[in-house]
């Protein structure tokens, strides 16, 4: 059976500047729907990070989804809550190495390895009858789980860059291996992605924020069909 799992990325401390989760869900959802949004196909298994800002996500969008403790974002330990600024004016050494070294923990949380390796470990265990699936998670989530796809290096994270989020990246599996689609934050293009269509092997290549929307075909990306 083909699997498809399309990642779907809140936003995460690139772009609000602070580690770890800043929301609430006290401060209400973004939207409220009483149903999905009629452009998400039916999943076999649906579920989300258990940070509030993917539950959020989650409620905007009309979806119903399961927290899955193995999805979530990075541990930051003494980082938690704090911003960018504010740690590398404390700790530059520690922040870089955070920058460089995929096994660094300057906070005395997760490395970046280690996030990798509990979302490898989550995608093998995917149930073999699984179809099609939803997976609404942080960045490092989706960093994480192309970095298995790929089969490159931990140290590659830092080198796979996403759209803007809402990002979606579509992860499909068959007998040769993954394969990658990304696409943007539309329902039209979480759709877009379903198990029976043709789509180009996971190669060692970073994403580029350009390629949004387009497939990487063995040395060009092109349009999507």
């Amino acid at each position: 059976m083909t699997t498809c799992l399309t990642f779907l990325s809140a936003t995460a401390e690139e772009t609000t500047g602070v580690f770890g989760d800043p929301f609430s869900l006290a401060s209400g959802p973004l939207r409220t729907a009483d149903s999905p949004h009629p452009g998400f196909p039916p999943y076999s298994l649906a579920v989300r990070g258990p940070s509030a800002r993917c539950a959020r996500t989650a409620d905007a969008l009309g979806l119903e989804t399961v927290p899955e403790p193995a999805l979530r974002d990075f541990d930051y330990g003494r980082w938690y809550g704090r911003t960018v600024a504010d740690v590398v004016a404390e700790d530059p050494y520690g922040y870089s190495a955070w920058l460089t070294d995929p096994d660094a923990a300057p906070h005395g949380g997760e490395s970046v390895r280690d996030l990798c390796e509990r979302t490898a470990r989550w995608l093998d265990a995917l149930p073999s009858d699984t179809d099609r699936a939803l997976a609404i998670v942080e960045p490092s989530v989706v960093r994480g789980a192309l970095v298995h796809a790929f089969s490159v290096p931990a140290r590659a994270f830092r080198h796979l860059d996403l759209p803007c989020p809402p990002a979606v990246v579509s992860l499909i599996l068959r007998g040769d291996g993954w394969h990658v689609r990304y696409g943007h934050g539309s329902a039209s293009e979480v759709h877009q992605a379903t198990p029976d269509e043709p789509v180009s092997p996971a190669r060692a290549r970073p994403a580029d924020r350009r390629t949004a929307g387009r497939e990487y075909t063995g040395g060009t990306y092109g349009p999507v069909a």
